[in-house]
């Protein structure tokens, strides 16, 4: 690349850094930070819970390969076990988003129960929401929003607030419960009903998850039904592996939105399309594990040219070494989208969150105001 395009694309970068962005698709335990895990997973060693020396370079590692990434994905299970970890996580999860401008964020995470640290679903939330609770560097808005801001309130910054001084980044977070596919109906229908407890406290939702290989759909169907019997909104996992039989299943049962799609027949894809279902488009980790050959053969070109919802999420960022802004800016490097395209696409996401039609009022002015 030629002077005039390297700065091109550092223009771009810049821009996709710094322009508001909302994140739909974003694992807890994967979003850990490197020098938390490292720290973490240090202490661990220490304690002959792990051998240290077997992950530390696979932690500082950039660019891993797909079983070192089941490696680290194996050691954020091992590291979530104790409340503290849980509510450290959540705090510097939260405030890394809002480094990256993400004005709004669904953070989704599978409760846990760990009988030898004391832990159950319950006090894992708990540990969760203190983790909310503690963040500091950033102005957190966690519970239903009030009065909006005035025009004349209006600022670079989201969310702004009127008087309030010197100005922080300012970022919305609701939560999703996600049912592992390694659960029981029964411990399915616990996370749902813990969800309803919590609405209050900021969830809003309920994920699929886990290993797509592992469970049967009809497992957590129950589960899901009544979720969305109770209003609560659904995203699931959907099309990690090969599996038609369940990608069928999914559709029909046509959840709020769904994530990756990447294993679809043609007959999927148009029952897809013509569903309108949101898609959480994940580059990066459909490309490290293996899910698409390429981001050029992504099928988030064929999505984009029908104007089908979508929404650019990291899925892992700690796991798989992305960040928000680093999947802005590879849709628009490797797909040719200008900086107007690529502000309608972070626009319309609104459209897709499940939270309530203030808050999306809210993020629609932030969007306009920062309209090309």
């Amino acid at each position: 690349m030629d002077g005039a395009g390297d700065a091109a694309g550092e223009d771009m970068k810049a821009w996709c850094r710094a322009h508001p962005k909302i994140e739909l698709h974003a694992h807890l335990n994967g979003s850990i930070r490197e020098s938390t895990l490292l720290e973490l997973a240090k202490d661990l060693g220490e304690k002959g819970v792990i051998v240290f020396e077997d992950v530390e370079h696979i932690i500082t590692k950039s660019g891993r390969s797909l079983p070192e990434c089941f490696i680290l994905f194996d050691l954020f299970h091992v590291i979530a076990t104790d409340h503290n970890s849980v509510t450290r996580i959540t705090r510097e999860v939260v405030e890394d988003f809002a480094a990256e401008n993400v004005v709004y964020l669904e953070l989704r995470t599978t409760p846990k129960n760990n009988e030898s640290k004391g832990m159950t679903k319950r006090s894992y939330m708990k540990a969760v929401l203190d983790g909310l609770s503690a963040v500091d560097t950033v102005e957190l808005v966690s519970s239903p929003f009030g009065k909006q801001c005035d025009n004349s309130a209006k600022s670079s910054m989201p969310f702004c607030n009127r008087g309030c001084g010197a100005q922080r980044k300012r970022i919305c977070v609701r939560l999703l419960l996600s049912i592992d596919r390694r659960e029981t109906t029964a411990a399915a229908m616990e996370t749902v009903n813990l969800a309803l407890e919590l609405r209050d406290s900021g969830v809003v939702g309920i994920d699929l998850s886990g290993n797509p290989l592992i469970g049967k759909w009809q497992t957590f169907l129950p589960a899901l039904t009544y979720a969305r019997e109770k209003g609560l909104p659904v995203t699931i996992h959907c099309g990690e592996v090969p599996n038609k039989e369940e990608v069928n299943a999914i559709l029909d049962f046509c959840p709020d939105r769904i994530g990756h799609a990447c294993f679809l027949d043609e007959d999927d894809w148009q029952k897809l399309k013509a569903s309108k279902i949101p898609i959480e488009i994940c580059l990066t980790s459909n490309c490290k594990t293996n899910c698409v050959p390429s981001i050029k053969d992504h099928h988030f070109v064929d999505l984009y040219s029908i104007d089908h919802p979508m929404i650019l999420c990291t899925d892992d960022p700690g796991l798989f070494s992305t960040s928000v802004s680093n999947e802005y800016y590879l849709a628009a490097s490797t797909f040719e989208l200008s900086k107007s395209e690529m502000h309608h696409l972070a626009f319309i996401a609104v459209d897709s969150i499940f939270a309530d039609d203030g808050v999306k009022h809210l993020l629609e002015e932030i969007f306009e105001s920062y309209e090309e």
